[in-house]
C-alpha cells in the first residue's frame, strides 16, 4: 500500500461542489475557506529579500548568528521569554513543516502516544501518522487516558479561536513533566488574540523559569503576510533544539539566504504587525455581526483568523447554505469529530470580499 493511502484524505479535495456552487454566484465566490494571507508582504521584508538574493553558499540549518538573535529578542520582547541563548533556538520551513515532521524527528513509533487538540488543525494527525503513532484528541490534561510521549498545544486555536488561560497552560506543562513528555506549542495566532490574553509557553510565568521538555512553533506567514515564504522557527529546549538541528542537516531541511535575512527584518519590526492585527480586527467585527444576524451563532473566537460558526446543524448543511450565497468556508469535520456541527470562516480575504460575504449574508 502507498503511503499516501494510510493518511486520511486532503481535506479541502471534498469542498469541490461548494466550491463550484459558490463561484457561480453572480457576485463571484468570497473564499474563506483557507487562511492564506491576501495583504502586502512588508515593504521592509521585500527590500531585505532581495538585499540578500546574492546567495550563492549555502545557508545554516541553525539558521544565521543574526537571524537566531532576532529570533531571541523577538521571544523576549513579545513573549517574555528569559534566558535564551544561542542554541535554544533554529529555523524551520514554516511551521507546517515541523507540526508534520516533529514526531518523526522525535523518534516517535507504534508503542508512542501524541495528544492533540479535540477541535485540531488536521497536520497534527498526519504528522503523528506518519511516524506510525497513536493520537488522543483532548484539550484537559486531568482527561488524558493515556501516557503521552508528545502534546501539542495551540493557543490562539485553528480553526476555533479559542485561546488558552495561563492556567491551563501550566497545568499542561506540569502534566507533561509528570510524564516526560515534550510539549510542541502551535503559536503561530499568537500576534491575534482579540478577546483573551495569549500567553506562550515560554513565558516564564507559565513554565517557572523551566522550558526543560518545552519547544514553541512560531511562523511569519501570518504575522507578516509571508506564507509564501516559508518562514517559521522552533525555540525552547536546547537538548531538543540541538536535536532537531542535527536530523534536519542530514535531511535537506534548510529554509533559504534570503529569507532568512528577510526574516530578521520581519522579526525587529512590530509596527507591521499592529497595522495587521487592526484589519483582522476590523474584518472580524463585520463578519461577525453580519453572520449572527443571519443566524449564526459564533463560539469560542477569542483569537486567530477566524470565525467559529454554527446555525445548531449539520455543518457540511452550513456550508451549502453559504455556497449558495457564493462564500464558501471550511466544515468542521476538517478539524475532528466534536466539530460536525460548525463551519471555519477565515477573515484573510480582502477587505471588498469580506464586505461582500457580509452584504450577502444581510442581504
Amino acid at each position: 500500500m502507498k503511503l499516501s493511502q494510510s493518511l486520511p484524505d486532503f481535506p479541502w479535495d471534498s469542498l469541490a461542489r461548494a466550491k463550484a456552487t459558490a463561484q457561480a454566484h453572480p457576485g463571484g465566490i468570497v473564499d474563506l475557506s483557507v487562511g492564506t494571507p491576501t495583504d502586502p508582504t512588508p515593504d521592509l521584508v521585500r527590500d531585505a529579500l532581495a538585499a540578500a538574493s546574492q546567495a550563492p553558499g549555502y545557508p545554516a540549518v541553525w539558521g544565521s548568528p543574526e537571524l537566531r538573535a532576532a529570533i531571541i529578542g523577538y521571544l523576549t520582547r513579545r513573549w517574555n521569554a528569559t534566558g535564551l541563548r544561542d542554541r535554544n533556538v533554529t529555523t524551520a520551513i514554516g511551521t507546517k513543516e515541523i507540526v508534520g515532521w516533529l514526531p518523526t524527528l522525535l523518534g516517535l513509533g507504534p508503542d508512542d502516544l501524541v495528544v492533540i487538540p479535540e477541535t485540531a488543525y488536521p497536520t497534527y494527525e498526519v504528522g503523528a501518522l506518519m511516524a506510525g503513532a497513536h493520537i488522543e484528541r483532548c484539550d484537559d490534561p486531568d482527561r488524558v487516558q493515556g501516557a503521552p510521549r508528545l502534546i501539542w498545544l495551540n493557543s490562539p486555536s485553528n480553526p476555533s479561536g479559542a485561546v488558552a488561560s495561563g492556567e491551563l497552560l501550566r497545568r499542561w506543562v506540569a502534566f507533561a513533566r509528570k510524564h516526560h513528555a515534550v510539549i510542541a506549542s502551535d503559536e503561530c495566532y499568537g500576534e491575534f488574540a482579540f478577546d483573551a490574553k495569549a500567553y506562550s509557553v515560554i513565558d516564564p510565568i507559565i513554565n517557572d523559569g523551566d522550558i526543560t521538555g518545552l519547544l514553541v512553533v512560531d511562523s511569519l506567514s501570518k504575522r507578516s503576510n509571508m506564507a509564501g515564504y516559508r518562514a517559521g522557527f522552533v525555540a525552547g529546549d536546547e537538548e531538543l533544539v540541538t536535536e532537531l538541528v542535527a536530523l534536519r542537516k542530514h535531511l535537506g531541511m534548510i529554509v533559504s539566504t534570503p529569507v532568512q535575512a528577510a526574516m530578521v527584518a520581519a522579526l525587529g519590526d512590530q509596527e507591521h504587525v499592529e497595522h495587521q492585527r487592526a484589519r483582522y480586527a476590523a474584518r472580524r467585527a463585520i463578519m461577525r455581526r453580519a453572520l449572527e444576524a443571519a443566524g449564526f451563532r459564533i463560539d469560542h473566537s477569542q483569537g486567530s483568523l477566524y470565525l467559529w460558526a454554527t446555525q445548531g446543524r449539520d455543518g457540511r448543511a452550513s456550508i451549502d447554505w453559504l455556497a449558495e450565497r457564493g462564500i464558501l468556508a471550511a466544515p468542521g469535520d476538517f478539524y475532528g469529530p466534536t466539530s460536525l456541527d460548525h463551519v471555519r470562516l477565515s477573515m484573510t480575504a480582502t477587505d471588498e470580499r469580506i464586505n461582500a460575504a457580509a452584504g450577502r449574508l444581510t442581504s
